[in-house]
């Protein structure tokens, strides 16, 4: 069983370190593009000297080649998981691939189909789609793999269906993970740990429930519980 990627959503590098200094052991941390875009390069050296793995989640979306010459940068850093956006194509997604495993041949390379604030309204009347939010992400989903990428980034309700089209072996990371399923904020599908696991999500990504508890090892340790299944 993966641990849980906490998902470090601060805005400095010192509240990095304050939060992570509360764990006496090696974590799954993710850090997305505004820790990356404030802080920089320094942030992921660092957190990898302290001996935790790291989920880098930017998102690309760009030209092929523009991708392709950032995807073999962020290789040399010795993260282990990074992402682009299945919408940047096929061709986009295959020369990230590659690019990203020359320099980090271990590492895992997945996209993001539709994110987990997207909902059938938003695909429908601003997105124009002809197909279902779930027809979507399963058709992004192939492209993915097509494209020879590990995995996608997706709702932890669609990691059923993934799984079922794409295969078994194809990873699902599943953001949207809270400790009740009727609770208000800017992810609309999401689900707690348990019924994650359920649902046959490869890898969990937690934010708020940790970063924003009192006591921030303890409510890890209640989720890694729940994920694990050792709570029931």
């Amino acid at each position: 069983m993966t641990k849980p990627i906490i998902a470090l959503d601060f805005n400095t590098f010192d509240e990095v370190q304050k939060f992570l200094g509360q764990f006496d052991e090696s974590l799954y941390v993710k850090v997305g593009m505004e820790l990356y875009m404030l802080e920089g390069r320094n942030v992921i050296k660092e957190i990898r000297a302290m001996g935790h793995d790291l989920f880098l989640d930017l998102k690309l979306h760009d030209i092929p080649n523009t991708v392709a010459r950032t995807m073999a940068g962020l290789g040399k850093l010795d993260v282990q998981m990074v992402n682009v956006h299945a919408r940047g194509g096929s061709e986009m997604m295959r020369r990230a691939n590659l690019a990203f495993k020359e320099h980090n041949p271990d590492g895992i390379c997945i996209a993001v189909t539709e994110l987990t604030s997207t909902n059938e309204n938003m695909v429908k009347n601003e997105l124009r789609s002809e197909i279902s939010l779930e027809e979507s992400v399963l058709n992004l989903a192939a492209l993915t793999k097509q494209a020879g990428l590990d995995g996608v980034v997706s709702s932890p309700l669609e990691s059923p269906l993934i799984h079922k089209k794409i295969g078994e072996n194809f990873v699902t990371v599943t953001p949207g993970i809270r400790m009740s399923e009727n609770r208000n904020d800017d992810q609309v599908r999401i689900v707690t740990p348990e019924h994650a696991r359920e649902l046959g999500s490869n890898y969990i990504v937690v934010g708020r429930p940790i970063t924003q508890s009192h006591n921030p090892v303890e409510a890890y340790h209640h989720i890694k519980s729940l994920w694990e299944g050792h709570n029931e």
